[in-house]
């Protein structure tokens, strides 16, 4: 029986149009019987699987489909008629179909069952390609996955909000700098990534720039602050832009880190502000002295004149004392701006300093415990010692200030070398040999914030009347105008040592500066732990051993290096800080880290004097310390020096 008159017996007219219909059409029509073999096979199939219908009719419609399919087809249809179970008749599905050349492409195929009365069933498959759409959609996550990976690799922050504020995409460079993992923050509102004010007012700024288009940062970008999982703040510079999807508005923001612009901008402001601040008392104190003069000269006139005058000789006598006040502190601000005559000599800094113990014995108070070192082979320095003198006095007072209830004053002197990396940390600072007199206390010490404004003029953190804050502004001055440096380095509860550095006298048999000898540097291959709380310091330390040819392992705190040492296989050196936060210091740490590994050997730094380390029990008999601030030379002398001792100290 043929196919027409199977499908449209016994109108003829029908048949005609009917295969009008299926010879035109544009997805491809294919007609099997009950046993799948092939009846109708239209042109778009044809075009579809390659194959001439005269090929096909008649075959197994398994030869349209790959192996994958193909051994399972039999059973379906044999399922279907004893069961009835539909898997694709009557539903449609996305399948592979294989063309004649073996290659195979996706389809959609729905598949339509009819049947006459008394004969067996006939499925009508009608094929749609879906290659166009699979290369389109091949394409699209492609790009998806390029764009995917500029976003997660990006240095800048990224993330995706919808027109409700509820975060779509938090990259990798996000997670760094929110402390957030990306799980945590999908699906929540951005707000959470932000401080007040910014946190009320942002779904306001959102629907505001809905209804009216204001921009107030989008499509602009500003400087903004951020909030971390911990509640800390930063600055960011924030971009965001607007995109469409499905008819309604998303947004991108960009995040730029400002953490290190703002604190060297911070550092740059300070620096001139200091410089400016000098300046103006400079000029100020000129101008004042003139005043001064004035003042004080006729009060000393008045009060002869007024001799037999007791009560207003007495008010004149006030006024020379008031004006002697006022002279003292123009003083102070010429040394703070740089601009007091200096006579610098030769000066031996030991003997200026043990001369002083007497006069700091008689101005200090009795429960201040005063101690002096010096290097024997100390140099001479170049500067003015009646100016040290008073430098290291107001050092002592300070000091004593500092120490309420009693306590240890230790003046220290000692040669001392800054090299290239000395110089880049601070610029005003040259290269070559120094004298360094270390004033340290056992005091209350100072926080950062007050550690920051020390230097500065008239900042004070004691009580009216009982500082006029130009003490240590008055030894900055001194040291710079010295061709010196001056550094702190306080930790409240433990105490404070600031150093002056004064450039050293060469020996006076040297026709003109000689160059210092260059210390050979001693290099390893071991395995060294560094464990330092400050990050610059922890990353000279690090790139120094490296660049000395050692394996570096790096810890922040007591803690983390007790835990890297617990899976790290093979460490051979300790290089530990003594005073650090996190409940572990340096002391505990060798000892827990020696329990665990008694060949282990340990170096300790610090910035605080040797003096008030031991007096604090934080140095031993025979404990290596390396001082900071410390050259290069000096690290590798003094690791070299650790390993190589023969039983761990």
């Amino acid at each position: 029986m043929g196919t027409e008159e199977r499908i449209a017996r016994p109108d003829q007219s029908n048949a005609d149009w009917l295969r009008a219909v299926v010879d035109t059409a544009v997805d491809g029509v294919i007609l099997i019987d009950a046993g799948g073999s092939i009846l109708m096979f239209n042109p778009a199939c044809e075009c579809l699987f390659g194959y001439p219908a005269d090929e096909v009719i008649g075959r197994n419609v398994k030869v349209l489909m790959p192996s994958s399919y193909r051994d399972a087809h039999d059973g379906y249809l044999h399922n279907y008629h004893t069961t009835g179970d539909r898997k694709i008749i009557g539903i449609g599905r996305e399948v592979v179909g294989q063309r004649k050349d073996g290659s195979t492409f996706l389809m959609h195929l729905s598949v339509g069952e009819t049947k006459r009365t008394g004969e067996e069933s006939i499925f009508v498959g009608i094929v749609h390609d879906l290659t166009g759409r699979e290369r389109v959609e091949r394409e699209l996550r492609e790009s998806a996955a390029r764009l995917r990976a500029v976003v997660d690799t990006a240095v800048d922050g990224v993330i995706l909000i919808d027109s409700d504020g509820i975060i779509l995409k938090f990259n990798p460079a996000c997670e760094s700098l929110f402390k957030y993992h990306a799980d945590e923050v999908l699906g929540e509102n951005v707000r959470m990534l932000m401080p007040e004010p910014y946190r009320s007012g942002h779904d306001g700024y959102i629907r505001n720039f809905l209804v009216t288009g204001e921009k107030k940062i989008i499509g602009i970008g500003r400087e903004v602050l951020g909030r971390r999982k911990d509640g800390s703040t930063f600055p960011m510079d924030l971009s965001v832009g607007e995109a469409k999807q499905d008819g309604s508005s998303i947004f991108v923001g960009m995040i730029h880190d400002l953490t290190d612009r703002k604190r060297t901008e911070a550092q740059l402001m300070q620096a001139q502000k200091m410089e400016a601040v000098g300046q103006l008392s400079g000029g100020i104190a000129h101008d004042f002295n003139n005043l001064l003069t004035v003042i004080v000269g006729n009060a000393e006139h008045l009060a002869e004149q007024l001799a037999a005058r007791g009560d207003l000789k007495r008010l004149a006598d006030d006024i020379c004392s008031a004006g002697e006040r006022g002279a003292e502190l123009t003083q102070r601000l010429l040394a703070f701006s740089r601009k007091q005559l200096l006579r610098p000599v030769e000066t031996e800094c030991s003997r200026l300093v043990e001369s002083m113990h007497k006069l700091l014995r008689r101005t200090l108070r009795e429960d201040i415990e005063i101690s002096t070192h010096s290097d024997p082979a100390l140099r001479q320095a170049f500067a003015d010692p009646v100016q040290l003198e008073s430098a290291i006095l107001n050092l002592a007072l300070n000091a004593q200030d500092a120490m309420a209830s009693g306590g240890r004053l230790t003046i220290s002197t000692a040669n001392a070398s800054l090299d290239a990396g000395d110089h880049n940390a601070h610029p005003d600072v040259g290269p070559g040999e120094y004298i360094v007199i270390a004033v340290t206390d056992t005091g209350c010490g100072m926080p950062k914030r007050v550690l920051e404004r020390a230097f500065e003029p008239f900042f004070t953190t004691k009580e009216v009347g009982k500082g006029s804050g130009l003490g240590l502004s008055m030894v900055y001055g001194f040291v710079k105008q010295s061709n010196g440096h001056v550094t702190i380095y306080s930790e409240p509860g433990l105490g404070t040592t600031v150093r002056i550095y004064l450039p050293a006298v060469l020996a006076k048999t040297q026709s003109a500066p000689l160059a210092v000898e260059k210390e050979v540097v001693q290099s390893g291959s071991e395995t060294v732990l560094v464990v330092e709380d400050d990050p610059f310091v922890r990353s000279y330390a690090v790139m120094s051993l490296e660049s000395l040819g050692y394996k570096v392992i790096s810890a922040v705190d007591g803690k983390e290096a007790l835990q890297t040492l617990g899976v790290a296989p093979h460490i051979d050196l300790l290089f530990t800080d003594v005073v650090m936060p996190g409940g572990v210091n340096g002391w505990e740490l060798a000892g827990l880290a020696r329990n665990a590994r008694p060949e282990l050997r340990v170096l300790l730094t610090s910035g605080y004097a040797l003096e008030t380390l031991a007096a604090n029990g934080h140095l031993r008999q025979g404990a290596l310390i390396l001082e900071k601030p410390y050259r290069k030379a000096e690290l590798a002398r003094l690791v070299r020096e650790a390993l190589a001792a023969a039983v761990p100290v």
